[in-house]
Parts: structure tokens; C-alpha cells; sequence
């Protein structure tokens, strides 16, 4: 006989049918007959909103397709606090931009969240990019590009909880493994989507990798990508790599509005190209 609900230990049931929540895999469909069609088939990232913590998104860029609906940019005050205030639709490097057209050339139809928090020599602070990403989890987005990580030993607890509020609360963080071999956050948590980038040039194609900390393999060599001031280029990085992963998360949660962190992640690693029977290089620099 089971103890009454007192005597349970903290955190335990009674627990919820895992199908009742909107737009649960446990209802929706079993792992066995997922395939991409199901996963997002039809989908345009419509009612998703995309957070780009970044550099800033150029408004007026055709490859952004007037999908920006808000700028906001973090600034320091002189005692080093952070203040997240309204910004213009710029770019003030190019790199957010070209996050923003890969997104919306899977996604035509998401939202795109403009968070400045890197300047125009594609630097920051850790506290203003720490500000960023809390401000986006807070404003409610469902899917935050991460192209760029900090190395600081300081911010990793602060990253850390960060991750695992935008967990709990729905918010998919796609995070951009660093360009070169160091400890960097906040890609290297378990609770993000980390991505690195491989060099067969197709958007759609994306591999998943069972030996972490780098979970998913995505388009980010020789990448054609929207840049500053209206014009184009092309460019290699894990920066890149990352939005790929991201427009195919707005595609899902279109679809499947609700899904969390863990099923979307499920959900991708079903629909890989290796899932079993399936047939400007520049690292953004935080201190």
C-alpha cells in the first residue's frame, strides 16, 4: 500500500499523466514513428520567437524578411551593473545578422528577439551577456541562439543556473561549441543544445553525437550568410553552425508547441542523419 502523499519524500507524485501537457511526445507520437515529416513537416517557425544574443540583428537586412520584433541591448553602468534598455535594429558586426538569416531560411515565419550584448569588435562581458540571456528567458522566447560562450571560471555557476532555469522553463537554449578546444560555457552544459559544425553544405542535414559535450553536427563551413549593411558573404564557424539547430527547433515548436528542452532534443536525435535506419571565421570573445 503506497504511503499517504506526507509521508512521500520531497519532490515526489502524485505525477501528472505524462500526455496531459500541450504538445507532449508522450501524446503525440511514440519514439518509433517519428520521422521528420511528423517533426516538422509543413511547419514555418509561425508563434515562435527566436531570442539572437548577439552583436544585434540588422532590421532592414532582406535576408531578415522584416521578422524582427523587438531590439534591446545590455549596457554596463559605470559600476560594471547591467541595464537591459531598447536598441535600434542594428548590427554592429554582422555576426547576429547572419545568425538571424540562417534561423529564417529554415523558419521563415519565427520572431526574431534582437539581444545586443557584444560590441562592435565582436567582444563583451560575461555580466552583460549573463543579463541577455536572462532578460530572454524572463520575456518568455522559446528558442535563444548562443553563438558565442565565455571562458570565465567566474561565470560558469552564474551560466549554470541560467541553463537550468531556461530548462525549467521551457526555453530551448541552442549554444555554439567554441571555435577551438577550451572549456567555455554555456555550451558545455548537459541542459543546452551544444552544436559544432560539419562541412557538407546543406541546411537541412544535421547529425547527432552520442559522445557529448558537443550533442548535434550542423552546416557551418564556407556558409553563406547575410552580413552588415544589407550585403552577404560567406564564413566558417561553430556561430553558424548553431542557427541551423535553431530554426530546426523553431520548426519543431511551431508544430508542437510546448514540447520541452529534453523531448525536443529526443526529437532531434530521432530525426538525424545518422538516427539508426535513417537513410567569416570569428569566435565571439567574452571576458
Amino acid at each position: 500500500m503506497p504511503p499517504p502523499d506526507d509521508d512521500l519524500p520531497a519532490w515526489s507524485g502524485p505525477f501528472v499523466d505524462a500526455g496531459a501537457s500541450p504538445g507532449s511526445l508522450a501524446r503525440s507520437a511514440g519514439l518509433q514513428s517519428i520521422d521528420r515529416d511528423w517533426a516538422w513537416g509543413r511547419a514555418t517557425g509561425k508563434r515562435v520567437r527566436v531570442a539572437i544574443i548577439d552583436s544585434g540583428v540588422e532590421g532592414s537586412h532582406p535576408k531578415v524578411r522584416g521578422r524582427l520584433v523587438e531590439s534591446v541591448a545590455v549596457q554596463l553602468s559605470a559600476d560594471g551593473d547591467p541595464e537591459v534598455v531598447p536598441d535600434e535594429p542594428q548590427d554592429l558586426f554582422g555576426h547576429g545578422t547572419a545568425c538571424a538569416g540562417i534561423i529564417l531560411g529554415l523558419a521563415p515565419e519565427a520572431e526574431i528577439v534582437s539581444v545586443r550584448v557584444l560590441g562592435a569588435d565582436l567582444k563583451g562581458k560575461g555580466a552583460a551577456f549573463a543579463r541577455g540571456l536572462e532578460w530572454a528567458i524572463e520575456r518568455g522566447v522559446q528558442v535563444a541562439n548562443l553563438s558565442l560562450s565565455s571562458k570565465s571560471e567566474a561565470m560558469y555557476p552564474v551560466f549554470h543556473e541560467l541553463a537550468d532555469d531556461a530548462y525549467f522553463h521551457n526555453v530551448a537554449l541552442v549554444s555554439a561549441a567554441n571555435n577551438v578546444p577550451v572549456q567555455s560555457y554555456p555550451s558545455l552544459f548537459s541542459s543546452v543544445l551544444s552544436v559544432a559544425a560539419h562541412g557538407e553544405p546543406d541546411p537541412w542535414r544535421f547529425y547527432y553525437n552520442p559522445r557529448p559535450p558537443v550533442e548535434f553536427g550542423a552546416w557551418g563551413v564556407d556558409v553563406p550568410i547575410a552580413w552588415k549593411d544589407g550585403t552577404e558573404t560567406a564564413a566558417t564557424g561553430n556561430s553558424f553552425a548553431a542557427p541551423h539547430i535553431a530554426g530546426l527547433v523553431a520548426l519543431i515548436l511551431s508544430k508542437h508547441p510546448g514540447l520541452t528542452p529534453f523531448e525536443v532534443k529526443a526529437i532531434l536525435a530521432a530525426v538525424a542523419d545518422n538516427a539508426a535506419g535513417s537513410d567569416a571565421r570569428r569566435t565571439p570573445a567574452i571576458s
